[in-house]
């Protein structure tokens, strides 16, 4: 088989998950790919978690098709989990041993012997920059040092894909751009990442392409660069104000932008020519606090979809 004809590693058709009356994903469809970053974008209680967990041979779908590297999840689960990593969305750590155990002992599970054991997880330390710390215990290191290491972790058994739940909820930035850099390093070397984020610049920044999940299903599909241009405008006319924007506000903006989106203390004008818009506003005597002119992002495909934003959740 050719590489143009290369079957996707992970396959979804009509993917289903229930819990009792809950329907959590609810008949999605979607592949990916070797070699490429694919996310699944949205709110808490989208469903993105419930799918990771199918692809991740934790919880059985409750209908519909689902194939990981070609096999069946339900009936060859163990087999595909030894070729997966897994990044849960809270660290499971030992916080009694010392970094480079934590990486050592969840390699024998994989019956590596001692001796590679050893060169890989110190070769893995290294990677997530954490070499001065190999012999500290986990239990002082920051949230930013243990979420390094718990990918660390999931790289002992070399994995064929890598899967990442929520990687940098409760980072501060700086940490949160480590992460990033990290995981961009491992996406350079050919590695496939999935991963889920309610965070807009993260799925901006790591992937090639991604869904928008809403309510359990799929409400777009596609690059970042190719979601933003079919959902939103090049640019963004956000007008701030103290309180809530004055009820008048549409009526006075009308006209001067393809679409307009009401928020609690602001006001976002979609537009191709953002400095053009801004004149329009000071030529209609509104007095926002303050006028930014900004290219659009995925955060505004999301209110385009939903009406709503994910920090809503």
């Amino acid at each position: 088989m050719g590489e143009s004809q290369q079957l996707p590693l992970v396959r979804a058709r009509g993917l289903e998950k229930r819990f009792d009356d809950l329907v959590a994903v609810d008949g999605i469809d979607f592949d990916v790919q070797k070699g490429e970053a694919f996310g699944f974008l949205g709110p808490n209680g989208a469903g993105k978690s419930s799918t990771m967990r199918m692809i991740g041979c934790v919880s059985p779908p409750s209908g519909g098709e689902l194939r990981v590297l070609g096999l069946d999840p339900v009936k060859d689960g163990a087999q595909i989990r030894a070729r997966l990593g897994v990044v849960p969305q809270d660290d499971t750590l030992d916080f009694e041993l010392t970094v480079r155990e934590n990486v050592i002992i969840y390699g024998r599970y994989f019956g590596m012997s001692r001796k590679e054991l050893r060169a890989r997880a110190d070769r893995l330390i290294e990677f997530v920059q954490l070499e001065d710390r190999a012999d500290s215990r986990v239990e002082p290191l920051s949230g930013g040092m243990k979420r390094r290491l718990t990918i660390a972790r999931s790289l002992i058994n070399d994995p064929e894909v890598l899967l990442l739940d929520e990687p940098t909820t409760g980072l501060d930035p700086q940490a949160r751009h480590v992460v990033w850099d990290r995981l961009h390093s491992l996406k350079h070397a050919g590695a496939t990442l999935l991963l889920t984020t309610h965070y807009m610049d993260e799925a901006e920044q790591l992937c090639d392409r991604l869904v928008v999940m809403d309510k359990g299903k799929i409400a777009a599909e596609g690059s970042p660069v190719e979601l933003i241009r079919q959902y939103s405008t090049r640019e963004v006319v956000e007008l701030r104000f103290p309180t809530e924007p004055p009820a008048e506000i549409a009526t006075s903006v009308d006209g001067l932008a393809r679409r307009v989106e009401m928020l609690s203390n602001r006001v976002l004008l979609y537009t191709d020519d953002g400095d053009r818009t801004a004149d329009g506003i000071h030529g209609r005597g509104l007095a926002p606090q303050s006028v930014l002119v900004r290219r659009s992002t995925l955060e505004d495909v999301f209110l385009h979809l939903t009406g709503r934003t994910l920090v809503d959740e």
